[in-house]
């Protein structure tokens, strides 16, 4: 009895390592099998995300971008990446570009930065892909995207202001509100009209009074679906609500993206409709729709004596903590003045009777690929020309880079919320170069965080002068211009960083007072 259960057990275990061997030989892509087998197995590579930045039909505004992709998983060993553009949706154009051997640079995403002898064309699409390779060789399916260059988009101040919205309607469905809801556009923030809706639905805008409209910012299901992506559409004005028009070059058809910004001739009109005849998947979905008027803010009035300017980066204008409560309350005598990014310019900031001390750029909670850019124009005209010492903080840090390229900061594919996690778990901060921006701070050192975006690439004219796992903080080396990815900000009792504002704070005004006539 006891010989033939051990032979049993040999032959089953033969059976076992022959059964284990095929799979693996299968499973890793060394023999065929047919694509009806429903077995997915653990070594198999996927193709890469190609939702970081440049995602779908994101314009670059420069030539030379990062792209930034979330990595494959699976396969045998250490994986490489195979990186293709064209301005051909076939990539067999004379434009052609391939980047092999792309190594993953984190755990989570990889970027390749556009050879300096390979820039892109200017005011041109790009389709490109991206796939894996694993240490054996083996290939992974394609990831595929597409953006847009477009190196003037950013230049200047987009010389147009937000048209407050007195009321909306909808044709059906729920949550009409978040059509003019731009706190916090997100995935489950939406307008869905009644599945599975019938054409043609509508939205309808009441502005109050007769407005000059110019431009048309919609935002439809941001998850990656197509799912509620309207396809055919058109925008129409009327005076009374009843009688439409159709708005000439605001016609739209076949659209395949969930990010449109419609420039028009200049209409005056009370009334606007969304009016929907067709959309993909199952029901039309509107995350936000902000409308625009040519022109330009006001001039705030300025606070009397030292203030320091803050450039409210959410989506809806304001900050992301408590920024001017703790401004004032470090005892430098500094008072606030806070402005929607929306409305800051560089002329804006000219025509000011007080001139700020200093400029703090503020952090917002939205993903930039679910916000419209060229709010961000006149930002952009600060940081590059302005002599006012400036902060930027978390997204304001961000912003700096991305003044001179929208897609040198990324999706880190994490959150770092320092708040969340244990005390022995939170990442210390290295100080690398010595700054008096330092002082009182411990080397390494523990900020509060909350992001999940951080620079990938950072520009000529900037060095890096506290990292973690990524970029903590930098500093213009002619300028007056530093950057924190952390929040200085923020009181919690574990944030070592709180000196970092009041000394960038203190050598500002100091430097005002010196500068003064």
């Amino acid at each position: 009895m006891k010989i033939g259960l051990r032979r049993k057990i040999r032959i089953t275990l033969i059976y076992l390592a022959g059964f284990l061997s095929l799979f693996f030989l299968v499973s890793c892509g060394h023999l065929n099998i047919s694509k009806a087998s429903s077995l997915r197995p653990v070594c198999s590579l996927t193709a890469p995300g190609l939702t970081n930045n440049p995602t779908w039909d994101i314009i670059a505004t420069n030539r030379q971008p990062l792209l930034s992709f979330f990595n494959a998983k699976g396969g045998i060993g250490q994986r490489t990446y195979i990186i293709q553009l064209d301005t051909a949706e076939t990539f067999n154009s004379n434009n052609f570009i391939q980047y092999t051997k792309v190594p993953e640079a984190s755990k989570y995403i990889s970027a390749k930065l556009v050879d300096k002898n390979n820039l892109l064309l200017d005011n041109t699409r790009y389709y490109w892909r991206v796939r894996a390779v694993d240490s054996a060789g083996n290939l992974g399916p394609w990831g595929r995207s597409r953006f847009y260059v477009n190196t003037k988009s950013d230049d200047e101040f987009m010389e147009l202001v937000r048209i407050p919205v007195k009321g909306v309607e909808v044709s059906s469905g729920d949550n009409l509100k978040n059509i003019s809801d731009i706190d916090d556009p997100g995935q489950v923030s939406f307008w869905q009209s009644t599945p599975p809706g019938e054409p043609a639905q509508w939205v309808k805008f009441d502005l109050g009074q007769e407005t000059q409209v110019s431009r048309i910012w919609m935002l439809s299901n941001t998850d990656g679906t197509g799912d509620g992506w309207l396809k055919d559409f058109v925008w129409q004005a009327s005076d009374d609500a009843d009688k439409w028009v159709d708005i000439e070059g605001a016609t739209i058809r076949n659209n395949d993206t969930y990010r449109n910004i419609i420039d028009i001739t200049p209409v005056k009109t009370r009334y606007l409709r969304l009016f929907i005849k067709d959309w993909h998947g199952y029901a039309p979905q509107i995350n936000a729709i902000i409308l625009y008027s040519p022109g330009k803010p006001p001039v705030p009035d300025a606070p009397e004596g030292d203030y320091v300017l803050i450039v409210g980066n959410q989506m809806n204008g304001f900050t992301f903590t408590e920024l001017a409560r703790e401004v004032e309350s470090l005892g430098l005598g500094l008072k606030t003045l806070t402005v929607p990014c929306h409305e800051v310019s560089l002329a804006m900031l000219e025509r000011l009777k007080n001139k700020p001390v200093a400029i703090i750029l503020s952090g917002n909670n939205a993903d930039y690929p679910n916000m419209p850019m060229f709010e961000f124009n006149g930002e952009y005209e600060i940081i590059r020309r302005s002599d006012i010492p400036i902060l930027g903080i978390c997204c304001g840090h961000q912003q700096l880079a991305m003044a001179y390229g929208f897609t040198y900061a990324n999706s880190m594919g994490w959150p770092d919320i320092s708040s969340m996690e244990k005390p022995q778990a939170r990442q210390k901060i290295k100080i690398i170069k010595n700054d008096p921006i330092f002082r009182d701070i411990p080397d390494p050192f523990e900020g509060a965080e909350i992001h999940g975006w951080s620079i990938g690439y950072l520009p000529e004219g900037f060095e890096v002068i506290a990292q973690s796992e990524y970029i903590q903080a930098v500093r213009n080396t002619s300028r007056f211009i530093y950057g924190e990815q952390f929040h200085a900000e923020i009181r919690v009792a574990y944030n070592q960083a709180k000196p970092y504002l009041f000394n960038f704070l203190k050598m500002a005004k100091e430097r005002s007072t010196v500068n003064k006539p």
